[in-house]
């Protein structure tokens, strides 16, 4: 990944996004002050995309992706009157070169300041 191909693929499987958000929730390693993540750059599109969901909410899970980077993934949330809690609501996967179509997805793309 690079500045010239902000902000590459946006749709994540939802598989691919747990695992990520498991690698982030296992990670014990300490940072430094120079590379801990202050900001986060998001693309317009993945918010656009979790906005077209519809939904009252949007949840943003913390993950490292499969480049070690921490990265934000979003997805819709709803209120369940019937159980009281917040639910994700997924995106359907448009094809592209991350997913299949028709897949259940979250959206990503976002950059991590350091290194970005």
């Amino acid at each position: 990944m690079n500045e010239e191909t902000f902000p590459g693929p946006i749709q994540i499987p939802v598989a691919t996004a747990n695992e990520w958000e498991k690698r982030f929730q296992g990670d014990t390693t300490i940072e430094d002050a120079s590379k801990k993540v202050k900001a986060y750059l998001i693309p317009r599109k993945s918010l656009e995309k979790v906005l077209e969901l519809g939904t009252e909410a949007v949840w943003a899970y913390i993950g490292i992706n499969d480049d070690k980077q921490k990265t934000l993934l979003f997805n819709g949330a709803k209120f369940d009157d019937k159980t009281g809690k917040w639910v994700n609501v997924y995106g359907i996967a448009d094809k592209d070169d991350n997913c299949e179509g028709g897949e259940e997805v979250v959206y990503d793309g976002s950059r991590p300041s350091p290194p970005y």
